[in-house]
């Protein structure tokens, strides 16, 4: 099977899940005027998953889907589905007060329920597989997770938690390329493509509609927001924007300001024998490591070798993506020195200065709403911001209004600027995970 690499068309690009989607329909543009109760900018997690939970609470629903359903990061990310929502929500104290970042906390939890349910309730064939673990590369990474674990305790996380040392790793990895790890039976892994495409079909079945190939060029504000596509205008009471690490800054100049799309690449294998898959990965769990430029991986269904990693603040991809990975994925598992790569990828996700997503409603509008920058852990943020966001139409707004009142930075210097700034700042981290 020949090497793909990533594909910036209409079409999804060439990757291990384009080639194993179950469901990829195609669905019509948008052509002629069209009203409904919401418009939603944006048919990935963010849109799909807002359209079902407003579409079950009795609103009109259209999403605008600029290329296809999942083309952006929920089609091409890396899998994993992960407890948690943003960086660190005790920073935000100040704001949110001790309650608010307690919720935040409770949400990361919640939020991988809402997708775990949801499969299990649609039957979605999506490969879901629990068992998730952080690696420690450096002995202070260590440190790191017994506080962590030590946190979830205390949050009274239910799901099962193990703390494990250099000599215990057999357990879960075959590599000698880390220190310990903490395994958490609450996260694990999944076909990010094939959820979303599921998700499109639960969204259509409940009477939502999707328009593919229809870009959202221009939305008009108002009591009754209007958004232009080129060939089609949809009139709406609410309008939702989640276009996340691909909305630029053409169409809402305060959303694109605040996140910074970022390249993240993966490597698919030649599918593994039992014996190998057995000997680096005995629980068939999916895995990051602690450092700012982290490795990710877990095994596929049909036994190849998912592995991830990079992060590219250019808006370049590398050359060669195999040639960029392929060095990281030998230092894990020498013993897949020369393994056969079927298909390599990438995509931008969307990054925010704090690392916490932006969910709230634009200061000009109070009828227009937006999620974005997950800031890699999208697969189960996106759920809860889009519950979030429905709850907020349907004047449940409490939770809502925690992330709301997070103040977010407009990176300086417009987008010519941005990535180079980020960049520099990456490095300082990158230089600090060496010490």
């Amino acid at each position: 099977m020949p090497v793909k690499s990533p594909v910036h068309s209409q079409q999804h690009p060439d990757s291990f899940y384009v080639a194993t989607a179950k469901q990829c329909v195609e669905h019509p543009k948008l052509d002629g005027e069209l009203t409904v109760d919401v418009c939603i900018v944006g048919g990935g997690f963010t849109g799909i998953n807002t359209a079902i939970e407003l579409s079950q609470r009795g609103f009109s629903v259209a999403v605008l889907e600029a290329k296809r359903v999942g083309w952006g990061a929920s089609g091409r990310n890396g899998g994993e589905l992960i407890r948690g929502i943003g960086h660190d929500a005790t920073q935000f104290s100040n704001v949110i007060g001790d309650e608010g970042v307690k919720a935040i906390q409770q949400m990361g939890f919640e939020a991988v329920d809402i997708v775990i349910e949801r499969i299990k309730q649609h039957k979605i064939d999506c490969d879901l597989q629990m068992g998730y673990c952080d690696l420690a590369v450096k002995p202070r990474h260590m440190t790191d997770l017994h506080q962590e674990y030590q946190d979830l305790l205390d949050l009274g996380y239910t799901k099962d938690i193990k703390l494990l040392d250099k000599s215990q790793l057999g357990e879960v990895i075959g590599s000698d390329f880390y220190q310990g790890a903490l395994v958490d039976m609450g996260s694990g892994h999944l076909h990010p493509l094939n959820l979303v495409l599921g998700e499109a079909a639960i969204a259509i079945s409940l009477g939502v509609q999707i328009f593919e190939y229809s870009p959202a060029e221009q939305i008009i504000k108002g009591e009754k927001p209007q958004v232009i596509t080129p060939n089609g205008r949809v009139n709406c009471s609410y309008l939702v924007i989640g276009a996340n690490g691909y909305i630029g800054n053409k169409l809402n100049p305060y959303l694109g300001g605040k996140v910074l799309p970022t390249g993240t690449y993966l490597l698919a294998t030649e599918p593994l024998t039992e014996q190998q898959c057995a000997a680096i990965i005995p629980q068939n769990m999916a895995f990051a490591d602690m450092r700012v430029a982290l490795d990710y991986f877990h095994l596929s269904a049909d036994r190849r070798l998912l592995f991830g990693g990079l992060c590219t603040y250019s808006g370049k991809d590398p050359k060669n993506i195999e040639a960029a990975l392929r060095p990281n994925l030998e230092k894990v598992f020498p013993q897949l020195k020369g393994v056969k790569i079927d298909y390599q990828w990438g995509g931008m996700m969307g990054i925010g200065a704090n690392r916490m997503p932006q969910i709230g409603r634009l200061p000009d509008a109070d009828n227009i709403y937006y999620a974005q920058a997950y800031a890699g852990h999208g697969v189960n943020a996106t759920h809860m911001a889009a519950r979030l966001i429905a709850q907020a139409i349907t004047s449940q707004a409490e939770r809502f209004d925690v992330f709301a009142k997070i103040k977010h930075m407009t990176f300086p210097g417009g987008p010519m600027l941005r990535s180079p700034m980020l960049a520099a700042g990456m490095l300082y981290h990158r230089m600090k995970d060496l010490l």
